[in-house]
């Protein structure tokens, strides 16, 4: 099903916010092999030359047309008193082409690439099959270059040791996906930009995880994560907090935002009985008890009392853990991903 898009304005002013705010992270591709990109306290970061996007010493994101790109704002239940939010960019899914590479490609040259002295060199497609991005490596190396164009024409899905072995040498890695893309320097680790691929994530082949409440017909390509305010704090972060509601009831699903608004009111009403309203049903009476844990340690007054109506009351255990397990990272399993030293690169 299509979804009229939303303003290009409103969704550039979004990146934008998001892009000037450090302490944001991304990840950038899809379900299970994407670009996670974050940025060091202190690390410098340019606007890219003559294009929408951001650039560091250790990578980049670059944004295309945005008409047609569809934020969408959501909360996850993770059991107890946790909770994770984001805000994935979509596209139509229906735009997506079939046709991506199953087997290891060269593209030639990467005349996209952020810093005109990457633009020559070679790109090639890992092959991984996705409808949502291409997952390439980019080198200058002559060497690595000759160990990629021998591996071409072969499928890399079930040949995890290959992929390592690809993965380990010294390439740039980039995500393309449409318009947009996503670049990590060769040897980026945490926190910077890196190259994450989870097998068993690859092989479920969704485009999102099931606890995430994407609206039918559209596929994620990046996700912004702002700040948590329980990240990094040694209390809960109102103003944190209070940004990323905003967001919510701009990009939210709406009859989830409305539904929490009547579960923060107190008012009485049949439990959930969707999944995804459930799920709010739990994230708002762990905020509010956030909330009024905060106020009593400030000595201030707490905005919202914990719900205490029949809609609030529906947490089911075996959910929280599905949340757990189902997230955008398997616990159980390591990404697989080369590492080398960072060689910086200045921007453009």
């Amino acid at each position: 099903m299509s979804r009229p898009p939303p303003d290009p304005a409103a969704v550039r002013a979004l990146i934008e916010a998001a892009l000037a705010d450090p302490a944001t992270t991304w990840t950038f591709g899809a379900y299970g092999a994407a670009i996670a990109f974050a940025r060091a306290p202190g690390e410098a970061a340019e606007p890219l030359c003559g294009r929408f996007g951001l650039v560091t010493a250790r990578g980049a994101l670059a944004f295309g047309d945005l008409a047609g790109l569809h934020p969408v704002a959501y909360e996850t239940a993770l059991g107890g008193e946790a909770w994770s939010h984001a805000v994935e960019l979509c596209i139509d899914g229906q735009a997506c082409g079939s046709g991506a590479p199953d087997q290891v490609t060269q593209i030639g040259p990467d005349a996209g690439a952020v810093r005109p002295r990457d633009r020559a060199a070679i790109l090639f497609d890992l092959g991984l099959g996705l409808r949502a991005a291409r997952l390439c490596l980019r080198s200058h190396d002559p060497g690595a270059c000759a160990i990629l164009r021998a591996a071409c024409g072969r499928s890399l899905c079930d040949d995890e040791a290959r992929l390592a072995a690809l993965l380990a040498l010294p390439c740039d890695r980039v995500v393309l996906a449409g318009r947009h893309r996503a670049e990590a320097a060769a040897g980026s680790g945490a926190p910077g930009a890196r190259l994450q691929i989870l097998p068993k994530l690859l092989r479920l082949r969704r485009s999102h995880a099931a606890t995430a409440p994407i609206p039918p017909g559209l596929m994620p390509i990046a996700m912004i994560q702002p700040p948590h305010p329980l990240a990094g704090t040694a209390a809960f972060d109102r103003a944190r907090h209070a940004a990323f509601q905003g967001l919510l009831a701009a990009w939210g699903d709406p009859d989830l935002v409305a539904l929490k608004r009547r579960i923060l009111a107190g008012e009485d009403a049949p439990p959930p009985t969707t999944r995804a309203g459930r799920a709010v049903a739990r994230i708002a009476q762990a905020q509010a008890r956030a909330l009024q844990r905060s106020a009593s340690a400030t000595g201030g007054d707490s905005p919202t009392r914990p719900a205490r109506s029949k809609m609030a009351s529906a947490m089911l255990p075996d959910e929280r853990k599905a949340a757990l397990a189902s997230g955008p990272k398997s616990r159980e399993e390591t990404p697989i991903e080369g590492s080398r030293a960072a060689t910086p690169t200045p921007p453009c």
